[in-house]
């Protein structure tokens, strides 16, 4: 592959932070770690859209991904085309935040870029413990640590993920062919994975999206125990917003279509679970 800078490489979907469910490095977080955060950001994005890349081999994509890992490493510094990557190493070092949540993360990109089913429910977990766990370790390791460690980040980033499973699915299946539901319980169903290329949910397919629905709310309890434990002020109270947020998006799913149109919360409804976010987690830790 021949690099002539970063538009050889990269392959940008458009997709930005406002597409997220969660606010990337809003005002609640310190300005001075903001750029370090907006680098992973923009390393995570990179590498995710090579990954979701429907015009690129699976070839391609891992080799791709294999730069950037070793961009990380501090193998290929002089090769064009991994700026991304060579940024975000050396916000590494100058943060000294560990390499790991930037490798986990290229693993699970390597992994969609090869697999597309998931068999299930603890094999979907397994795979966002590397797409998604990261990005929380990764904040709590930048903000000073956490006096319970990962446990409850690492319940929250796979609850998000799996809403955004569940808000992406058909778009996952009719662009990519991927599918994020288990296939075990769409077979206890009887159906398989077309139903996904309906204009609406079938009952039988409600009945699964339930099923992930409540697998899903399951991990919250042990989620909303992330606040509290933060050393980070103003990082539990972004936590606290995003475990709102988490909290309302599953209530919606479990009376929205995500066939019929994506699942979101308007613009009120964020705003409003961020502010409570600030005003729960300062009172919590006031009391702490």
């Amino acid at each position: 592959m021949t690099n002539s800078g970063a538009s050889t490489v990269e392959t940008p979907s458009g997709k930005d932070a406002d597409y997220e469910n969660f606010p990337v490095g809003s005002w609640l977080l310190p300005a001075p770690l903001r750029p370090h955060i907006a680098r992973y950001y923009r390393f995570a994005r990179a590498i995710d859209d090579i990954a979701d890349n429907p015009l690129l081999a699976s070839e391609e994509k891992l080799e791709r991904l294999d730069g950037f890992e070793r961009s990380i490493l501090g193998q290929n510094q002089a090769q064009e085309g991994f700026e991304t990557g060579h940024l975000m190493r050396d916000s590494l070092i100058q943060t000294q935040v560990s390499d790991r949540h930037c490798l986990d993360l290229i693993t699970a990109f390597k992994q969609d870029s090869v697999k597309n089913r998931y068999e299930t429910w603890q094999e979907l977990v397994d795979y966002c413990l590397l797409s998604a766990a990261p990005v929380g370790r990764y904040l709590i390791d930048l903000h000073g640590g956490s006096q319970t460690g990962y446990g409850a980040s690492d319940a929250l980033c796979v609850a998000l993920q799996v809403i955004n499973h569940m808000q992406d699915c058909k778009e996952d299946y009719e662009e990519m062919d991927r599918v994020y539901i288990p296939m075990k319980w769409m077979r206890d169903s009887d159906i398989d994975v077309t139903e996904l290329a309906r204009p609406q949910l079938s009952e039988p397919l409600r009945r699964v999206i339930d099923q992930l629905v409540e697998a899903t709310d399951n991990l919250m309890p042990e989620a909303r125990q992330l606040p509290r434990g933060l050393r980070s002020r103003r990082l539990a109270m972004e936590s606290q917003a995003i475990v709102n947020i988490a909290d309302r998006l599953i209530r919606h799913l479990r009376y929205e279509d995500p066939l019929a149109k994506r699942v979101k919360l308007s613009k009120g409804a964020y705003i409003w679970c961020c502010l409570r976010g600030v005003r729960g987690a300062w009172m919590a830790r006031g009391q702490a």
